[in-house]
This record gives C-alpha cells, structure tokens and sequence, in this order.
C-alpha cells in the first residue's frame, strides 16, 4: 500500500510537472510576444524622434556674435555677501569692466547660440540675449552655408528677437499652438549646446505658466526636463510632430550645467512679438492703468468673495488711464478677462501686454458683493525715456551709469522692484568713484525725492543742474545712507 501510495504522489507529481511545463512554456510565449510589442513600440517612438530631428535639424542654426566693449574702472574690495561670485551678477556687470582691476580699455567680445528658421526668405526667431547688443551676427546653416545677418528687432522684456539673413527657398520650421500641449507630453530640444552644432535631446513639458522666476518682465515659460545647456538658447523646443511651441531660453542651475529643469518661451507670445518686430521693428504693449496683488484666502473673506482662488485685487488706478475711464476702482477684484477666469498676476499681466493697444476687452469684477461687467479699451504702454542730452550730461558729471531694478536683480541683490536703480558703472576719478559708490549699489532717492526708475532718477537729477550739488540716498546690503557730491564740471 505504501508503495502504492508512492507511485500514485509521483504520479501526481508528474502531472504537475506537466502542468507547470506546459504553462512556462505559454508564459513564456506571451511574455516574448508582449517583449516584442514593447520593442515594436519603442523602434516606432524612436523612429519618430528621428524623423523629427531630419526635418527640423536643417532649420536649426548656429549664431555667432561679436560685440566691441568698452570697460570701465574695475574695482576690487570685500564682497561680504557675496553677490559677485553669482554668474547673473558677472554677466550683467562684465560690460561694465566690474571686477578684476584695470583701466578703461575696449576689446572685442564674441558669443554664441542658437536660433531657427521661420520662413523661406530668412526670417530667424532667437533670444535678444544671444543677438541683442552684437555689433556683428554670422549665421551657420546646417548645410554649412554662412551668411552675414541683420537685427529685425528684439525685446528684452521678453527675451525675443528676429534677425535676417539673405536667401530664397530655405528650410523652415512649422510653428505650433503652444497653448495646445500637456504636461508629460514629449518635447524635443535641439541647439548648439557648447558650440557642439546640431544637439538633440527629448523629454517631456514638466510644468507651463512658470513665472516669477526673474528672467523677464513678461514671464510664461514652458518647464522642460529635455536638456537644455549654454549655447541652446534661441533654439526651438519642438513637439512630436516636428512644431515648435517654444524658444528655449534659460536653464535653472547651480552649476551652469542642466539639472533637469529648463525654460522656453511659448511660441505662441513669441509669435505675436516676432509679428511686431518684423512689421515695426519694436514691440508696442497694451495698458490698463491698475496696480494689482493676488488673492489670499483672508483677503477673499475680508471681501466676500465667495471663491478664494484666481482673480486679482486692484490696489491702484492709475489717473487718466484706460481703467479708470473704463470704471475700474481700488478694491474691485478682476475675476475674468473676456469670460476667461484670471489664473494669477502673470497671466494677467501678460494677457493685457499682448493685447493690441484700442482693442476692447471685457472686464468681470467683484465689487461690494456682486459681479459686473465693464468695458475697457485698452491704452499704449509708454516705455521710460533714457533722457536727453542734457541728463547724459549730468549722469556723465556724477560719473554713473545706471540700470533699472528688475525681477531679477531684486532677486539676486535682495532689493525689491521699484526701489530704485542700480549703479552698473562708475567712472574711475568721478564724484560718485570718490564718495565711494560702487557698481551694485541701490540708488533710492536723488535730492530727497523717491526714484523707483531710470527716468526718475534722470528727472530727479535735472534740479542740480545749476547748483552743481546732488544728494544722493544710497543702499548696499542693510546699509543706506545720504551722500552730497559736488558734480564735476
């Protein structure tokens, strides 16, 4: 019995064995078929990359610019905050001779980066920081050609600019609706990262609508994880189907390599400011006439908002300006433009700059309780003068140059916007040499009255034209204090 016993549990055995065998080899089976899909679909995603980069390569090109610098006094001294060691600070000061000592000497300075074309003719949509300054811009097509070419137009507030080569019949990039993507979608980026010309890489849109991030004034970057390195600027960030839906501008980095996280311009603000350049050179920018400050969720019950997201509260109407003939008041809340909810400042803000200057847009408020709707024709954005000759004469008595304080300046410096303008040069042997200021000081207020712009200061300075004499409210770091400079005559 016992051995009976036995022969029946191999016997049983046996059949399992059997079974087992008969399901690895099914499994097996299945599992070599799903392996081969896998890879049917992973040759099909590779070659769609690839045929991207075959018809969008040729329309890539190669920048190289050179521009003739004049420095000034270069100064050395204690950085106890450390701002100069900042590669920002170095860029924006280098045109000014900041740093290493030396006398004022010219010398020529060469870049390079990346564009693409945009019409058979030789229109190139690039950054104004690639081509923005160049006293001369050469062109390198894929198929080696070079041509000299022209500045069309550029726009710093928004990092945009055209350039121009002459010829017919040249490849072209197709532009996509940049509003249209997803995140998680794949991207494709594709520039001359270190001169290296040609440079594919994928990834996929990580966010949209970045803002405040400090490199405009007008900010609504695509995030990206495709690489994107020093000399990919100007370059296009593409879609899957060969589109372009951005200008790829700047990296997020602490080492001035790719950490994953990249930003372009979306193609389609890129497109409205390209069509203004081409047709007049410079970019003219819708205004409404408001300050504004986002919702929080305490302002939203202070006002009894029933939503506490979205919207912006208007903290200022500007006299004389399309707002207030329109209607608008401090403390209304803007909840939608044309039926479309507002998302944030930037959206606004961006939304209003595009919009073309006598256009009509619909306001939606929330006022005392209620919703209403007003009508707003929107206004021109008059940019700030640089002054006349009269003001180069007495900024050139002071011996300064100065810069407007932007987002990210007053981000890097640790001052705010508006505070006043930053010292980008001193004269060596100038009143303001003398008394000690320095590029990257904070001028606040000139003769005691408030500059929050270039052309305040300018208009502030104007009063010591005849007395020779300016007081100056100077800031760096936690220390401010009043200097009196006697103007050079």
């Amino acid at each position: 019995m016992s051995k009976r016993v036995k022969l029946r549990c191999c016997a049983a055995g046996c059949g399992a064995a059997v079974v087992l065998g008969t399901f690895l080899v099914s499994a097996v089976a299945v599992l070599g078929r799903e392996t081969d899909g896998q890879l049917d679909f992973l040759r099909t995603s590779g070659k769609a990359f690839a045929a991207v980069a075959r018809s969008a390569i040729p329309t890539v090109v190669f920048i190289h610019v050179q521009k003739t610098v004049t420095t000034g006094q270069r100064y050395e001294y204690n950085d106890p905050h450390g701002f100069f060691g900042d590669e920002f600070l170095r860029r924006f000061f280098r045109d000014h001779g900041f740093g290493n000592g030396g006398r004022r000497r010219q010398y020529r300075q060469e870049g390079q980066g990346s564009g693409f074309l945009i019409s058979e003719d030789g229109y190139i949509l690039t950054n104004n920081h690639v081509v923005g300054d160049a006293d001369k811009i050469t062109v390198k097509l894929h198929d080696g050609r070079e041509f000299e070419a022209v500045r069309v137009g550029s726009d710093p507030k928004s990092e945009v600019a055209v350039i121009k080569i002459d010829g017919t019949g040249l490849p072209a990039l197709p532009l996509g609706d940049s509003s249209a993507i997803e995140i998680g979608e794949w991207c494709i980026a594709i520039g001359n990262p270190f001169g290296l010309a040609e440079t594919l890489t994928v990834g996929v849109v990580s966010a949209k609508g970045r803002s405040n991030i400090g490199i405009t004034d007008y900010e609504n970057f695509i995030q990206t994880d495709a690489a994107i390195n020093p000399g990919n600027s100007g370059g296009p960030l593409l879609n899957i189907d060969g589109e372009a839906i951005g200008v790829n501008t700047a990296i997020y980095s602490r080492s001035g390599g790719y950490m994953g996280i990249g930003f372009a311009i979306p193609i389609n603000m890129a497109k409205k400011i390209k069509d203004q350049l081409i047709r007049t050179g410079k970019v003219t920018r819708g205004y409404l006439g408001v300050g504004i400050q986002p919702i929080t969720a305490e302002l939203a019950k202070a006002f009894r908002l029933p939503q506490t997201t979205g919207g912006v509260l208007v903290t200022r109407v500007t006299p004389n300006s399309a707002a207030e003939e329109a209607g608008v008041r401090e403390g209304d809340i803007i909840l939608a433009l044309d039926g479309k909810p507002i998302e944030g400042l930037a959206n606004f803000r961006n939304n209003i700059a595009m919009t073309t200057p006598g256009n009509k847009r619909v306001l939606t408020l929330f006022r005392d309780g209620r919703e209403l709707a007003l009508d707003v024709v929107i206004g021109t954005l008059e940019e700030p003068t640089a002054g006349g000759a009269a003001s180069k004469e007495l900024t050139d008595r002071l011996g300064v140059t100065v810069q407007d304080l932007d987002a990210e300046l007053s981000a890097r410096l640790g001052y705010r916007a508006g505070d006043g303008v930053v010292v980008a040069e001193v004269r060596d042997g100038s009143p303001a040499a003398r008394a000690g200021i320095r590029p990257g000081y904070l001028i606040s207020s000139v003769n005691q009255k408030r500059v929050k712009d270039t052309a305040a200061f300018l208009a502030a300075l104007e009063e010591s034209a005849e007395s020779g004499t300016v007081l100056l409210l100077v800031k760096y770091g936690e220390v401010s204090q009043f200097l009196a400079l006697q103007l050079d005559e």
